[in-house]
């Protein structure tokens, strides 16, 4: 019998509460990731998502990016800790910083992004906010890769989500979320097995 390929090794980069990283570790303990998570990486101490990972086994590092005086050298950080972990795969799971060449060039489109917004529409920070402010009547998540640009790397997977009339920020953001866990455990599966690949701007499945 041939023996199984191992496992995509996935990091997934957090600053905040982790309820996407939490779905990422859900999937992986059913065996519906395709992946094993074998890192945390926060640029923030004591959030909720490092909890997360302790709860799951899964060891965690913060890296404060406050220590560091460029943007490259805390990439630079971050690539040490992925590659002492034989990192195939990284996600970003609502981390609050831009990246910049020195991880993307380490690893070349093995770097994917979750944003609560269709893309092109609405990147950046406060995504739902905008969404609300120019009066869409349909917003939605979207996960895909990064590249040098703020949310303008090709895309991978998209999710509508209607604007209520009576939506706040936080009920969009609740409704965009449970979007968000469902469409990055996705994207990460066809990512991790071989399903999806970047080619240029468009993404390719098999």
């Amino acid at each position: 019998m041939t023996p199984a390929a191992p496992l995509t090794r996935a990091a997934v980069l957090v600053s905040g509460g982790g309820t996407n990283l939490q779905a990422l570790l859900d999937a992986r303990d059913a065996g519906t990731l395709g992946a094993d998570v074998v890192l945390v990486v926060s640029n923030k101490p004591g959030v909720g998502a490092l909890d997360r990972a302790a709860k799951h086994g899964v060891p965690a590092a913060v890296i404060p990016h406050q220590d560091f005086t460029s943007r490259e050298a805390f990439d630079a950080a971050l690539v040490a800790a992925l590659r002492a972990r034989d990192v195939d795969l990284v996600v970003l799971a609502g981390f609050m910083r831009v990246v910049t060449h020195v991880l993307l060039d380490a690893f070349p489109g093995r770097v994917i992004n979750v944003h609560p917004a269709l893309l092109p529409s609405f990147p950046g920070v406060d995504a739902q906010a905008q969404a609300l402010a120019y009066g869409v009547r349909v917003t939605g998540a979207t996960v895909h890769f990064v590249d040098a640009g703020v949310d303008t790397g090709p895309i991978l997977a998209q999710a509508p989500v209607p604007v209520l009339d009576d939506d706040t920020v936080e009920t969009l953001r609740a409704r965009i979320l449970r979007e968000e866990h469902r469409l990055l455990v996705a994207a990460v599966h066809a990512v991790a097995t071989g399903r999806a690949r970047v080619e240029g701007r468009r993404v390719r499945f098999a």
